[in-house]
């Protein structure tokens, strides 16, 4: 007998398909718990077909585009599935966006977008997977996105 070792959803999202171990970075990314008082379900290293993985399941959200490109610069395999009234409504995979503004940090402190100027951070993604971003302006190339997503 199979056995579910989380329970279904009735509304929300569940970003499936994550790299084992990135669970939590996404939760962070997404400001979880600090956005949301619903139910979130994670699972760290589950066995799939293709190997291990990692899955989030945010009860009563479904995630705007911005959040979406947050996932994909760090689990760019991850798919997102819509949940309504138990039924996956709409499933996609996620792609990192060709150009990044306003969305991550630059690592280079004296970068113009560090500065207390009008200027909104900006990159440029230079490698799809694993995901390898480069400032626009100082042309730095960042290691750990996930560090540095606002």
């Amino acid at each position: 007998m199979k056995k579910l070792k989380i329970t279904p959803i009735k509304n929300g999202t569940v970003i499936d398909h994550i790299s084992p171990g990135l669970a939590l970075k996404v939760l962070r990314v997404l400001k979880i718990p600090e956005t949301t008082t619903s139910v979130v379900s994670v699972a760290i290293n589950v066995n799939s077909r293709m190997g291990k993985k990692d899955i989030v399941k945010v009860e009563n959200r479904e995630l705007d585009t911005k959040e979406v490109d947050k996932i994909a610069l760090i689990a760019p395999k991850a798919t997102i599935n819509i949940i309504r009234n138990y039924e996956v409504i709409e499933k996609r995979t996620v792609h990192p966006p060709r150009e990044i503004i306003g969305i991550v940090t630059c690592s280079n402190p004296t970068c113009i977008s560090n500065a207390r100027e009008p200027v909104q951070s900006r990159f440029l993604l230079v490698q799809d997977d694993p995901p390898r971003i480069r400032c626009y302006y100082c042309e730095r190339d960042i290691e750990d996105i996930a560090e540095g997503i606002k």
